[in-house]
């Protein structure tokens, strides 16, 4: 009889964690159902091209990367309210947006900010400038999108691909844009912008200039280059 009843108990407390663990992993899906479903009328934020992506770095990246020029405009992905607007260590200037449905959008390394915390936004309001403050290695914008709040070990941080549209490295974006953008190599164009290239390691202007129809000189004037010395994620405007 004790052999039965605690065999009954067993199987009781196994089904009850089969349970749990079910309705954890719908409830997580549900929520990145919901996140994925909600933005769809996201817009692009800048113009440039994607130089990182998120997860990367040993998954320590929580964002994705814009590459593009110094001071392009930054614009709202949509409607919110400012939450944040000041200068970080880690972010330089940058400018937290509390977005409808428990979204927050962060936009750091900018040149310039122009808006100020509590202020209302639309979407596709210009509030900023590409630049390089902070720990930045060259001129993009870092782009992070969250669920609920912000924090410092980014717990809450969704992969902005999916709010956005397509984000692999080397494809360009346009600022305006809605999600789901037309994958362009970076040597090719947006519609009415000027070829680019993401410069890689080990890469150098003679070696680009093959691929382009510049030569090393024209390659240094027209990107306002004061030498020909280049490095890794450099942006290289590579035709007139």
């Amino acid at each position: 009889m004790r052999d039965y009843i605690r065999r009954l108990l067993i199987a009781a407390i196994m089904a009850l964690c089969v349970s749990l663990l079910f309705l954890g992993g719908k409830q997580a899906e549900a929520s990145m159902q919901e996140a994925t479903e909600i933005n769809t009328g996201w817009i692009w934020p800048t113009d440039g091209v994607i130089s990182d992506t998120y997860g990367t770095r040993h998954g320590t990246h929580k964002g994705i990367d814009i590459a593009g020029n110094l001071n392009s405009p930054i614009i709202a992905v949509e409607d919110g309210v400012v939450g944040k607007s000041y200068y970080s260590n880690t972010y330089g200037n940058v400018i937290f947006i509390n977005h409808p449905n428990n979204l927050v959008t962060v936009y750091a390394h900018l040149n310039n900010r122009l808006v100020n915390e509590g202020q209302a936004i639309k979407q596709g309001d210009r509030i900023g400038t590409m630049g390089r403050t902070g720990e930045s290695t060259g001129v993009h914008l870092h782009f992070e999108s969250h669920q609920i709040e912000w924090t410092f070990d980014k717990k809450n941080a969704i992969d902005p691909e999916k709010l956005l549209g397509h984000a692999e490295v080397g494809v360009a974006v346009k600022e305006g844009m809605a999600g789901n953008t037309e994958s362009l190599v970076a040597s090719t164009t947006v519609k009415g912008e000027k070829a680019r290239y993401i410069v890689q390691a080990g890469d150098t202007l003679t070696a680009i200039s093959k691929k382009s129809n510049l030569t090393v000189a024209e390659l240094i004037e027209v990107n306002q280059l004061k030498s020909d010395l280049i490095k890794p994620e450099q942006v290289l405007v590579i035709d007139k």
